[in-house]
């Protein structure tokens, strides 16, 4: 017991390290710092296990959930369409020791989504904004009751984001709040 604590210990000390000295670097379609930490602590204090995360990009967040996601004994499944983005995402979750905990997958999210199989409760979806209600739908039947969609940047004038949060707010199924950390901001629509 007193290894795995360690291990736990020295994996925490990395990734805190890790994240903290890459505060101000991520760029490349990242999530900020401060939605990170949400993510993760919506995982974490849920319990969550099973999540799906719809744009990786370099893998900001990818880390933020599956370090989460080593303390729920979950697992992620991440999907990236551009390769480059995903080969840096892949080297940085190698390096932290959290590959094992990530199933990646190249492609276009729109055919891959569906292809997920559930049930998932956590889904955190940051690809074309414009395309979150058919997320939204592709993944609402897979998501278990109590589960949680999230979808960023929902703070910002981006093309589709006004329709998806008319849409997600009139789900009587879901119950969403918008968490107001950064200046994007994450819609968390918890199913009842």
């Amino acid at each position: 017991m007193a290894q795995v604590t360690e291990t736990r210990s020295e994996l925490d000390k990395r990734v805190e390290k890790f994240l903290t000295e890459k505060r101000s670097a991520w760029q490349d379609l990242n999530v900020p710092y401060e939605d990170g930490k949400v993510l993760h602590d919506l995982i974490v204090n849920n319990h969550y296990q099973s999540a799906l995360e719809i744009g990786t990009s370099t893998g900001h967040s990818t880390v933020w959930i599956a370090w989460a996601l080593s303390k729920t004994g979950g697992r992620l499944v991440t999907l990236e369409i551009d390769e480059n983005r995903q080969r840096e995402a892949i080297e940085n979750l190698k390096f932290l020791g959290l590959a094992d905990l990530v199933d990646f997958r190249l492609g276009d999210a729109h055919q891959l989504v569906k292809g997920v199989e559930g049930p998932l409760d956590f889904v955190f979806s940051d690809a074309d904004k414009d395309w979150y209600i058919q997320y939204f739908k592709d993944v609402d039947p897979k998501l278990k009751t109590g589960g949680t969609f999230t979808a960023h940047n929902v703070l910002q004038s981006i093309g589709g984001i006004k329709e998806y949060m008319d849409f997600v707010s009139s789900q009587p199924g879901y119950e969403t709040t918008v968490d107001r950390s950064s200046n994007s901001g994450i819609a968390i629509s918890r199913k009842k």
